[in-house]
């Protein structure tokens, strides 16, 4: 159970961008400093054009005009450089941040204990990749902030020298179009944020229809299933292109404000040389800074924009970091033994079942509802947590809420019927941890041995992506080797051989049975072939164990039995 105290409270998106900052204070301050070199000499490019102007109309010296080429190769080598390091030192920290950001999403996605988080699998793969990219491009919009300020102080102050009057209107400028920009940013952030949810939500409905395809196709459920995901798409689309107006107006209403100060500052400077109140060289000076101004003039304009955009995707990456995990497993270990019981669980179609597997037993749960097995599955395998459903499921004799989740682990595997294959071999799919010692007797007691001798590369042979150059046989008894290979003190099975012929599946339920002697072990099957190879046999009929014997002696007294399995 949760308490008050236990529970986290929600991590804004501000603490992330704060962590993401602190983290990575040393590159930006190196990008900073570069990059306010590169601004200043950038800066410093017109300045020089007026000054030597003003000299060469005093001093018409070959002398003098070396020295400018000097002063101007110099001002271009420094531009060049500082640019060039200070964007590397900046990337590198960029990518570095949003390859922390992935795997701290990733993590949370895959730990053993599940977080209190009403977020779909898609909206979590688009949060650990895009918005973790955004995040982490704060690292690169404070520096580049802070550099274009210094371009913008340091022409504020050169036109100042020239003129007060040129000076304060870059300032009074920047202020104004600043203060217009800010407000324009606050939608755009409103607006990237619900467009992120949006495509968030469509990830997620496209990777559920990629894994429901085949079945879709089967029941002719495909064109309904399109069309749902259509829908979420063209909502995705229609926010896209909200956005993406926002954008364009905040752009063009950036360049058309940067350019009125430029024309704004140039005609001043035009004023004031006419009236003799700067030189020429002053003039040449101004109407440079003019034109130069623009650029740090509207990347600064658009750092609002993406500190918004930082900060919506921050917020919602804090969705799933600052999530609660749904409950809080103990520490201890289950006896040695691998006993397990199930006692008055109630949870779904289950309606207090109860029942016990001794160690070393092969026991069989014959369902008449196939939801109340894969209820019955979802509780052993701890996709429940242990404080929502009534009842207790003890291993080893200790309650699975006072066990550690490396200890249930350890000594409880539930293969599911729906098991993923992943992209790989056969043998990693078999034996993902490498440490694997029965492999080879897992391969032949799920009979995988037809699809190893079929291939030159045997286990090696490669595996596409949930397994798509596979069968559905091929892939279940794949599942199943994998279940076997991992050896563990309980196994529990799902429809291990639902995807096999009768006679593989004789076969099958022979060599489990085989394989496992010794071991607990637990079946959730209609197959007669593993109800025959079953110790003992447990009916499952309206949620409660209803009649329990071997299969043999089942078929022979219970019509219900028999109707329900035989084939």
């Amino acid at each position: 159970m949760r308490t008050p105290d236990t529970e986290q409270r929600p991590r804004p998106g501000a603490a992330i961008l704060r962590t993401a900052l602190r983290r990575n204070i040393g590159a930006m301050v190196a990008g900073t400093v570069l990059m306010g070199l590169y601004q200043a000499a950038e800066t410093a490019f017109p300045i020089a054009l007026g000054l030597i102007v003003e000299h060469t109309m005093r001093d018409r010296s070959l002398g003098s005009l070396g020295v400018s080429i000097g002063a101007l190769a110099v001002i271009i080598t420094t531009v060049s450089l500082s640019w060039r390091f200070g964007m590397r030192v900046l990337q590198k920290a960029n990518t570095t941040e949003a390859h922390r950001w992935r795997v701290r999403v990733a993590a949370c996605g895959l730990q053993p204990v599940a977080r209190d988080v009403d977020l779909k699998s898609g909206e979590i793969l688009t949060i650990a990749t895009e918005d973790a990219d955004q995040t982490a491009d704060i690292i690169e919009v404070v520096p580049l902030l802070v550099s274009s300020l210094v371009a913008v102080v340091v022409a504020a102050v050169a036109l100042s020298l020239a003129d007060f009057r040129l000076g304060m209107l870059v300032i009074v400028g920047t202020v104004a179009i600043l203060s217009v920009l800010a407000v324009m940013s606050q939608r755009i952030g409103a607006g990237t944020q619900e467009q992120q949810a949006r495509v968030a939500r469509a990830g997620a409905k496209v990777a559920d229809l990629i894994i429901g395809l085949r079945p879709l196709h089967g029941f002719g459920g495909n064109h309904a299933a399109f069309g749902a995901y259509r829908a979420v798409s063209t909502d995705a689309k229609r926010q896209a292109i909200t956005v993406a107006r926002v954008n364009g107006r905040y752009a063009g209403t950036a360049l058309a404000l940067n350019a009125v100060l430029a024309a704004a500052v140039s005609l001043t400077a035009g004023w004031l040389a006419f009236e003799g109140r700067i030189t020429i060289g002053e003039l040449v000076m101004s109407v440079g800074l003019a034109q130069f101004i623009m650029e740090p003039l509207k990347m600064f304009s658009e750092m609002p924009k993406y500190v918004m955009i930082a900060r919506a995707s921050a917020e919602r990456m804090a969705l799933v970091l600052s999530a609660p995990p749904v409950t809080t497993p103990g520490a201890g270990r289950p006896e040695p033994g691998g006993r397990l019981e199930v006692d008055g669980v109630r949870h779904g179609t289950l309606r207090g079942a109860t029942f016990s597997v001794a160690a070393g037993e092969l026991v069989a749960v014959a369902a008449y509802q196939p939801r109340a097995a894969a209820d019955l599955a979802s509780v052993l395998a701890v996709n429940v947590a242990p404080d929502a459903y009534g009842g207790a499921v003890r291993v080893g004799g200790r309650e699975i809420a006072d066990l550690s989740v490396e200890a249930v682990r350890e000594h409880l595997l539930v293969n599911p019927y729906d098991a993923e294959i992943f992209a790989g071999t056969l043998r990693t799919n078999i034996d993902p941890s490498g440490t694997g010692r029965t492999i080879a007797e897992a391969v032949e007691a799920s009979l995988l041995t037809d699809v190893v001798a079929l291939h030159r590369e045997g286990l090696d042979h490669p595996v596409r992506d949930r397994g798509a150059n596979l069968s559905g046989g091929q892939r279940q008894r794949l599942s199943l080797a994998r279940a076997l290979a991992a050896d563990s003190e309980v196994l529990v099975l799902h429809n291990p051989t639902t995807a096999v012929d009768a006679v593989t599946e004789q076969l099958i339920a022979r060599n489990i049975a085989k394989l496992r002697r010794g071991r607990t072990t637990l079946v959730l099957t209609s197959s007669p072939a593993l109800l025959d190879a079953a110790d003992r046999v447990l009916v499952l009929d309206g949620g409660v164990i209803t009649a329990e014997d071997t299969h043999r002696s089942l078929l022979a007294a219970d019509e219900t039995y028999c109707l329900a399995v035989a084939r």
